[in-house]
């Protein structure tokens, strides 16, 4: 992207204590869908405003835990609300509704009806957990597999060993937005998912109609190829996201909501802005 005065203008963020925290019109996005204080016990005394600054503070800057500064509400404090969010599915909730949101500012339907699929491989640290070995990139981590709607919307997301190939991965990630995403049976693929081994793997479930787009065998050099170039887009969105330079995570599920964040916080700021 080119800075002009006009672009500027339109990502300058000249307010609040840091670059990460939402907007006022961001927060009302998000502020609906987390849960409301329970009718017993301590009464709330933290801000959810606040916490969501400081989980979007660690996941743009990349912090520690323990780096967190201490105008946010107490590490404890907030590392509570990230698990109790990330075992209660609010980070997809948030994600999935932003979606439909983000759908329906562009003009189209709430539900797509075609996506793209495609993989990230990302070393892992000593935290230890699932990891493996991807021959191909030669790297030892773990894969985020993701499937974007044709804006670039990240509507699937499953992290797995980067020892699994995409082909034997993308199963998972297509099973799982089956029920979310009823109306999505056209994928577009890059030809690590050609074959009849993943057409064997999703019979029976659902109408699949895999496309693969492959690159033109006289093409020199870079090449802008269809439909592949969106859910690549989509990585680069998220990778803005300092947390997600390295999977510094223990558990899968941790690593998942650290890339859900990112895709909020992306959301957000591109519904504000339409």
């Amino acid at each position: 992207m080119t800075w002009t005065e006009t672009t500027r203008a339109n990502y300058e963020r000249p307010f609040g204590r840091y670059a990460s925290d939402l907007t006022d019109e961001e927060w009302e996005l998000v502020a609906p869908f987390l849960p409301p204080p329970k009718p017993t016990g301590r009464p709330r005394k933290t801000a959810m405003r606040d916490v969501m600054d400081a989980i979007l503070y660690i996941a743009s800057s990349g912090c520690a835990w323990r780096m967190l500064p201490n105008d946010f509400p107490p590490v404890s404090t907030v590392r509570y609300y990230f698990y109790s969010w990330r075992n209660n599915g609010i980070f997809e909730i948030i994600s999935h509704l932003l979606v439909t949101m983000a759908r329906e500012l562009h003009g189209k339907k709430p539900g797509p009806t075609a996506g793209v699929i495609d993989s990230q491989t990302i070393k892992t640290t000593e935290s230890g957990g699932v990891r493996g070995y991807d021959a191909g990139k030669r790297i030892k981590g773990r894969k985020r597999h993701i499937v974007t709607d044709t804006l670039g919307f990240m509507v699937g997301l499953v992290v797995h060993s980067a020892g699994i190939q995409d082909r034997d991965g993308a199963p998972e990630v297509l099973n799982s937005i089956r029920k979310a995403y009823p109306n999505l049976r056209h994928i577009f693929a890059d030809g690590g998912y050609a074959g009849p081994k993943l057409r064997g793997a999703l019979d029976g479930n659902g109408n699949w109609i895999i496309q693969i787009v492959k690159r033109s065998d006289t093409a020199e050099g870079f090449e802008v190829i269809p439909r592949r170039w969106v859910v690549e887009r989509t990585f680069a969105w998220l990778n803005r996201c300092r947390r997600l330079a390295k999977d510094w995570e223990k558990s899968i599920a941790s690593a998942t909501a650290w890339i859900l964040i990112a895709h909020i916080r992306t959301l957000t700021r591109r519904i504000v802005r339409l």
